[in-house]
């Protein structure tokens, strides 16, 4: 399996920028699709934005345009720059590796986003 290895996080006000990191490492499975993820206190784990080795990417509707998943040179790094924020994007976010159509169960530590002014 992967080990995923999320950064990035921080405090950021309403309106302001972060950008996160995910780096997989440790396993010879291909995988052909990153995404990221994220859970709010309280609330169930949801994707909020996937990219294929192709470059295909999808985003949840409550990110749509303020979010963008991006993939690194070497194919195993995955970042999400996020701009706009809310203080509804409060959560901690995590990343995935896809091998074929199924979405491996392993997680890294996530990393802490927190919006407040």
């Amino acid at each position: 399996q992967w080990q995923l290895t999320e950064s990035g996080g921080g405090l950021a006000q309403p309106g302001g920028s972060l950008k996160l990191s995910c780096v997989a490492s440790g396993s010879r499975l291909s995988f052909n699709a990153m995404a990221w993820y994220r859970q709010a206190p309280g609330k169930q784990r949801e994707m909020v934005a996937a990219i294929t080795l192709g470059g295909h990417t999808n985003y949840d509707d409550s990110v749509q345009g303020r979010f963008t998943i991006s993939r690194g040179r070497t194919g195993n790094t995955v970042y999400l720059q996020m701009n706009n924020l809310k203080p509804e994007d409060t959560a901690v976010y995590y990343c995935r590796v896809r091998y074929g159509s199924v979405w491996a169960d392993n997680w890294g530590q996530g990393t802490q986003v927190t919006v407040s002014s």
